[in-house]
């Protein structure tokens, strides 16, 4: 069980890599506001998403009900250890830079909301409220 493990980590953490990879394209790609480009890369993203999530089927499938952390520190195989905190280091900047792409995708989409209301005001008249404030 232990060699199957380490084979699924090892691709998991290639796999995880090529995501990473495909997130930093994304991060350069919003920053140059490449909108057809971001376009492009939205499947290949979800492809190594889905082949991910099928790889942590099949490490589920193969560790039962055990957590992994058990199963790594009780281990006495130093190689599965390696892999693991690797996939972790991986995992969490993955994640970290997912979450920065999230954001700056966000407030690109805000700021475009707020040009296209200037551009383009609302015609309807404003009311005050009972609070003196403007109402739409």
């Amino acid at each position: 069980m232990i060699n199957e493990l380490i084979k699924l980590i090892q691709s998991q953490e290639e796999e995880l890599q090529r995501l990473l990879e495909l997130l930093e394209t994304q991060y350069k790609m919003i920053m140059s506001k490449d909108v057809f480009g971001l376009e492009g890369l939205v499947d290949k993203i979800n492809e190594c998403g889905k082949k991910i999530a099928k790889q942590e089927i099949e490490r589920r499938n193969l560790t039962g009900e055990q957590n992994i952390k058990d199963i790594v520190y009780n281990s006495d195989n130093d190689k599965l250890k390696e892999l693991y905190g690797k996939i972790q280091t991986t995992l969490n900047s993955t994640i970290m830079k997912k979450e920065t792409n999230d954001m700056l995708l966000k407030q690109q989409i805000v700021f475009n909301n707020k040009m296209l209301e200037i551009i383009n005001p609302r015609r309807e008249i404003k009311t005050y409220n009972s609070y003196g404030n403007l109402s739409r």
